[in-house]
């Protein structure tokens, strides 16, 4: 964290701050890199019972995807294997009988699947994955949002059809380029003909939301292929549209020098040029990355969530699970070797009901959390919540946020501390200056199996 600085120094702080707009993700926090053994392993049913919040968020985790792409750093393994999948299922089967009494003193608002490539799996193991949501974790699908992921070679009729029976309201479908020569050039063997395939099922199915996912930045990418893709997907009507910088990392096969190959980092233009062509095509920007049609919501009747609040449910290998002071996982890893090694110690275990990795938060990084999980996003940080939480003041805790309120990154208005449009552009930026010190040293340890 950089210290509170003076005023002659706003704009240099400004400026560093913008010197790198895609320094890191920030899609939780902390960091799954900043989890370690816990010792003694914590009982699952003490960690649980005190959980407040109205409604859980539950989430299964697929580690399975038929090839793995060239900027993926995410826990999954090149599998394709039926029985490879069956016993993995049936791992997870054995944890949500374990867990479930514990965790299912309070419903689940959201229930998510993904991975990985979910829809890899065949019908009978996906059916699998809601009998088990259903009828072992006690959702009543028809109040619960439900979210699928997926990839073109994997939608067929049988798939949707079952999805539509278990009553999916959103699908995601990762696409990330319109162009055969940019999937090609990320390792990714889609062609546009197969995608277009896809997308005709999905949009003749009709789910409430259907969500397509784009990445900019890729190696050869011009604006005038990046605006094909972009212009390609909204063609579909989607009502959700992801769009992604691409980001290269450790152990992955692309390399930080393939982002800007051409001598010129593309990724801020495409991003402005994205925000202008996505607004005029009637999407609203709600975080650097997602953008929805104004009328896009489930269409069930849905019991009370808060994203900031919520507990994270998280069966399955490489899942994540979230109470208010302790976040754990298994073990992380990238190459195959790791990946093969974690997935068949999860399979072999036959008690689940113990975490023994991850990360306890303190009182001062849970507030952050709170923090960054809600400026990130359009909606912003209501000040009262937070007070409400914590029993302090968010600009007091933190007067460093003024730093982004005087560089004009955000602003406060009816009593919400929300990002700017230029604010949003920099989120990725924001994010990374906003962990602590602690937080950031563990990241800095961690060593990617």
């Amino acid at each position: 964290m950089l210290p509170i600085q003076k005023e002659l120094d706003l704009e240099l702080w400004k400026k560093q701050l913008m010197a790198d707009p895609y320094l890191s993700y920030l899609y939780a926090y902390p960091h799954k890199t900043t989890y370690r053994e816990l010792d003694p392993p914590l009982s699952l049913s003490e960690l649980w019972e005190k959980e407040q919040g109205e409604s859980f968020f539950l989430y299964m985790h697929i580690p399975f995807c038929a090839m793995r792409c060239g900027f993926c750093n995410l826990f999954t393994l090149p599998d394709r294997r039926d029985d490879v999948h069956e016993q993995y299922v049936a791992a997870l089967e054995r944890q949500a009988r374990q867990w479930a009494p514990f965790v299912t003193h309070r419903p689940a608002s959201r229930f998510a699947i993904g991975g990985g490539t979910p829809t890899l799996l065949n019908e009978v193991l996906l059916d699998r994955l809601f009998v088990i949501a259903e009828e072992v974790m006690g959702l009543d699908l028809s109040r619960t949002s439900i979210s699928v992921e997926t990839s073109p070679d994997t939608v067929t009729e049988g798939r949707i059809r079952l999805l539509k029976q278990r009553t999916v309201d959103r699908v995601s479908m990762g696409i990330q380029s319109f162009t055969d020569t940019e999937t090609t050039a990320i390792h990714r063997p889609q062609k546009k003909a197969e995608v277009v395939r896809a997308l005709e099922l999905l949009k003749q199915a009709d789910f409430p939301i259907l969500n397509l996912d784009l990445i900019y930045g890729l190696p050869g990418q011009t604006m005038v292929s990046w605006l094909y893709s972009l212009d390609s997907a909204i063609a579909y009507e989607p009502e959700e549209i992801f769009i992604y910088p691409l980001y290269t990392r450790e152990n992955t096969f692309l390399k930080p020098e393939q982002v800007s190959a051409s001598g010129h980092d593309i990724r801020m233009d495409c991003y402005r040029a994205a925000c202008d062509r996505l607004a005029s095509a009637g999407y609203v920007q709600y975080s650097m990355r997602r953008f929805a049609k104004p009328d896009a919501a489930p269409v069930k009747e849905l019991l009370p969530f808060s994203c900031q609040e919520e507990g994270m449910i998280g069966l399955g290998c490489g899942a994540r699970s979230y109470t208010r002071n302790v976040h754990y996982a298994s073990r992380y890893g990238v190459s195959y070797k790791a990946t093969k090694s974690i997935i068949a110690d999860y399979v072999a275990t036959t008690d689940y009901t113990k975490a023994d990795f991850g990360f306890v938060l303190n009182i001062a990084e849970q507030k952050r959390r709170f923090i960054l999980k809600a400026i990130l996003h359009r909606e912003g940080l209501e000040l009262a919540s937070y007070e409400q939480r914590f029993g302090t003041g968010a600009l007091n805790d933190y007067p460093e946020l003024y730093l982004l309120i005087k560089s004009d990154l955000a602003q406060t208005a009816n009593g919400i501390l929300l990002l700017t449009d230029q604010g949003l552009a920099y989120s990725d930026a924001i994010g990374d200056w906003f962990i602590s010190g602690e937080v950031k040293d563990l990241m800095k340890e961690h060593v990617l199996l």
